[in-house]
């Protein structure tokens, strides 16, 4: 059969994400699955073969990003990128190439899987830049904020390209161009230290009793379909349980107030998340000159937090789907959304099918 079609794949350490172009680029699907990747491989061959089952295809090319290899299961960095793509190598059929990031021409390259041993450190989270490479074929000058469940990035583009400070990990966490919180995972003894709960600011349990998904799920910010992963007590996501969890990080019971005073909570941890990230935020567009007319493009399932920085900045902000011009269902609903929530899978896919 003959590849008329491409699947970007972005391996997280928590989540499988895959988006299916055809021939002309268009979007046809765009797919999340769990993937407890510090499990095992085996959760990777699975998450894979749940994907490839729902996808409307039965052959195509493959464009591969991952950020997986971080997860603890591996003794290092270039074990993960080596043990993850010979799982994607073996799982998959046809042609497969890998993200190579900042190694190509317009940080565009791939290999193949018999040269990733050679290019592991470039293959090693480089989705974050997929994205902001494409974001820059379209916007001259933008912060791009991707909100993932668990991290989240920023990549200042200037004249059409990406300007980094950084290109690893850790120096990307020196330089806050990556920044570890998110609006699933993230434990909420990470989001502050101290919080005001009625008319008091209370100290926090450090405790992994509640995540950032119980915030936004109480605030009303996270979708259903977003809410993937696992709650900290293992425990339902009623607003009862959520309620419970968050109370718990206080010391109360969520039956000592109503609800409503839960809410008030969950809202008063967005603010310190918001607050953080806007700081974040602040310090890169001040990298730009004064008379460029910066905006902001949200991407990943907590957009909705990029949207409210860049109201609090009184800045433009643009959606998604007003820069990806040729693909007319990304106009739907459902799909933009996923699309942007798998943006960094999207992404690596545009980039392979234009590669030269």
């Amino acid at each position: 059969m003959s590849e008329t079609s491409i699947i970007g794949w972005d391996i997280g350490g928590a989540h499988l994400k895959a988006v299916l172009l055809n021939a002309d680029g268009s979007l046809i699907q765009a797919l999340q699955v769990p993937c407890a990747l510090w499990r095992g491989l085996n959760e990777l061959e699975n998450a894979t073969e749940s994907i490839l089952k729902k996808l409307s295809i039965q052959a195509a090319k493959h464009a591969i990003t991952m950020t997986g290899e971080l997860v603890d299961l591996f003794a290092n960095r270039q074990v993960g990128v080596n043990e993850i793509s010979r799982v994607m190598n073996a799982t998959l059929t046809g042609t497969k190439l890998f993200y190579t990031g900042a190694s190509g021409s317009n940080y565009s390259g791939f290999v193949t899987i018999d040269r990733v041993e050679n290019y592991w450190q470039h293959i090693a989270s480089a989705n974050w830049l997929a994205s902001a490479t494409l974001v820059a074929k379209h916007v001259e000058h933008v912060l791009l904020i991707d909100i993932g469940s668990t991290t989240s990035d920023f990549v200042l583009i200037e004249h059409h390209q990406p300007v980094c400070l950084g290109l690893t990990d850790a120096a990307r966490l020196q330089t806050e161009e990556l920044v570890y919180t998110g609006v699933i995972r993230t434990p909420l003894m990470a989001v502050t230290q101290k919080i005001q709960f009625e008319n008091t600011v209370t100290s926090l349990a450090a405790e992994y009793f509640a995540t950032a998904a119980d915030v936004y799920r109480l605030t009303g910010d996270l979708t259903a379909e977003d809410d993937m992963a696992d709650t900290a007590d293992g425990k339902d996501k009623s607003a009862h349980a959520t309620a419970q969890r968050i109370a718990r990080m206080i010391g109360h019971d969520a039956d000592d107030r109503s609800l409503a005073a839960w809410h008030a909570l969950a809202l008063e941890f967005k603010m310190k998340q918001v607050a953080r990230l806007q700081e974040v935020a602040m310090k890169h567009i001040a990298r730009i000159g004064k008379n460029q007319n910066i905006k902001i493009i949200g991407v990943g399932a907590g957009r909705f937090l990029a949207r409210q920085i860049a109201e609090n900045m009184n800045m433009q902000y643009v959606e998604l789907a007003d820069i990806i011009q040729n693909s007319p269902q990304f106009k739907e609903n459902d799909l933009q959304h996923w699309a942007s929530v798998c943006f960094p899978a999207y992404a690596v896919a545009n980039l392979a099918l234009h590669k030269h």
